[in-house]
């Protein structure tokens, strides 16, 4: 007896093959759509025995919300993640959402059959393979140094870095401005988004983020321009 699946993919074009193929093999796809912001309301509402939820980006943050919502509305529907070659944490995060399977995007179709059953059982339907990797990856993990200084980097913009390194220098919100040729509304702005980025309450925690990670030693930002944003300062 076939499997009553619905297949989700951030691809409608990949979703609609693997119904398609699914189809063939004699399960009953109810439909077939890319997750976007409906996806949870249209796997709640159509109630399939198991959802296939195709994803190119398991680590990112959020990407399995709407696994969480399914699962916790709905827990009797199975999910099964079918995504890449994963990092340990992206199917740390695919089971912590609540899915019960995790399936690589090149396995044959008899291998996303097997996970169905398996999700359909109530099992756990991921390759001990995947298990292999992402175990072996977690034991020995790759060395990354000055891995948080340059997460952080990557979140500003070049007048967001030389923002933060005069902030480290103690100016105050006129020195900024003065020293950018910008307003001091537009400085008071850009420190802000960069307390807000790096997710500290004040100045003196973002000057500390950035010496503890090494931050400020990597810093590279753009000459002043010439033009003033808004108002002359005095």
């Amino acid at each position: 007896m076939g499997v009553r699946v619905m297949v989700v993919d951030e691809h409608r074009l990949l979703a609609e093959a693997l119904a398609s193929a699914l189809k063939l093999r004699g399960h009953r796809v109810l439909a077939a759509a890319a997750p976007t912001a409906g996806a949870a309301e249209l796997v709640i509402g159509r109630a399939p025995e198991v959802c296939l939820f195709g994803t190119a980006t398991p680590a990112e943050p959020g990407v399995f919300e709407p696994i969480a919502r399914i699962r916790r509305e709905r827990p009797q529907i199975a999910v099964v993640v079918l995504g890449p070659v994963p990092n340990p944490r992206g199917i740390a995060a695919a089971f912590a959402s609540g899915a019960c399977g995790y399936v690589r995007q090149d396995e044959r179709i008899e291998g996303v059959e097997r996970a169905l059953a398996k999700a359909r059982a109530g099992e756990a339907a991921v390759s001990p393979q995947l298990l292999q990797a992402a175990f072996a990856e977690l034991l020995n993990p790759a060395a990354q140094p000055d891995d948080e200084g340059s997460r952080l980097l990557r979140l500003l913009t070049p007048r967001e870095v030389e923002v933060l390194v005069r902030v480290a220098e103690g100016e105050d919100t006129r020195l900024i401005a003065a020293g950018m040729a910008i307003a001091p509304s537009t400085a008071r702005t850009h420190v802000q988004r960069v307390l807000m980025k790096l997710g500290v309450g004040s100045r003196l925690e973002a000057a500390a983020l950035a010496a503890r990670t090494g931050l400020l030693d990597r810093a590279v930002f753009p000459a002043s321009e010439s033009v003033v944003e808004g108002p002359a300062v005095r």
